[in-house]
This record gives structure tokens, sequence and C-alpha cells, in this order.
């Protein structure tokens, strides 16, 4: 959801640090520790992508160090890996310049594999909700993506 490494170890740092100070918070009556951290980590979330630029460049630099190890019985070559390579970081930016109630929930449902009742539950917010932010959320990722094809795709082109 951050989009940077450092701002989600932070958030989880933060999470279980209010944990540790403030124990007490948590009511097993109201739900699982699980879902009471994921809210807590939700909150913060937020808050850092309430102080970050509205706009997000297209452009997002792996700033995580990642790396593609070959497989050398892999008969795909280092340009095919270098292209797969692209299309993650394409799909990656397009994810995060979504506005982040739509990239929120197509993270829980798409990449995370949640049910609609599921991220409901997280987020808080009714299943028609869930799906038509996760419907807008698939339209506008879609739109962001052809814009980065070298071809873009036209409806009913050649018909």
């Amino acid at each position: 959801m951050t989009g940077q490494a450092w701002a989600a170890e932070e958030i989880v740092q933060d999470v279980f640090m209010t944990l540790v100070r403030e124990p007490k918070k948590y009511d097993p009556t109201r739900g699982s520790l699980g879902a009471f951290l994921y809210g807590i980590a939700r909150n913060r979330v937020m808050k850092h992508l309430e102080r970050l630029p509205r706009e997000f460049s297209l452009e997002v630099k792996n700033s995580e160090g990642e790396s593609q190890t070959l497989d050398l019985a892999d008969e795909r070559t280092p340009a095919h890996w270098a292209e797969i390579r692209e299309r993650r970081e394409r799909v990656r930016s397009a994810v995060l310049s979504l506005p982040p109630e739509f990239r929120e929930t197509v993270v829980l449902c798409e990449l995370e594999e949640m049910s609609y009742e599921a991220a409901a539950r997280a987020l808080e917010c009714p299943i028609g909700t869930v799906r038509s932010r996760l419907h807008r959320g698939r339209a506008l990722l879609l739109a962001k993506l052809e814009m980065l094809r070298e071809t873009p795709k036209r409806a009913n082109a050649g018909r």
C-alpha cells in the first residue's frame, strides 16, 4: 500500500509498538488480534498516504534493491527477465498511482486474494462498497496500463 519498503517497515514497527505500549486497547470481544493489528496498520498507512502528494509519478525506481536471479537451466534470456521486471514495475507503478480507496481494495482482493466479505470486514464497509471500489479500481488500473503500452489497444479496431 505504501509503495516504499522503508515506510512499510516503519508502519509495522509502529503497529507492534502500539500493542506493546497499550495492550488494553485490544478487546478480544470485538474481534481477533489479527483484525485489531490490521486496523491499526490500515490507519497508519492512510495517515502516511495523506502526507504524500496526491499524484504519483508513473516512473517508480525500485528502491528495495530487488534482483532477479536466473535459473541456469532456464532457456529464457536476460532480455526476457528484463522485460518481466519492466512489466512488474509498470503494474506496480500503476497500482501505486490509484487513489488510496481503490488501491486498498485492489490490493486486498486481487493481490492478497481476500474474499469480498473479508475485505469488507477489514475495510469496515459494506460488501457493495468493496465491489464498486474494486470495479472502479480495476477500470482505472486497466486505463493506466493501456497508457503504458507501446501501441494502445483500440476498441473495435479494424471492425
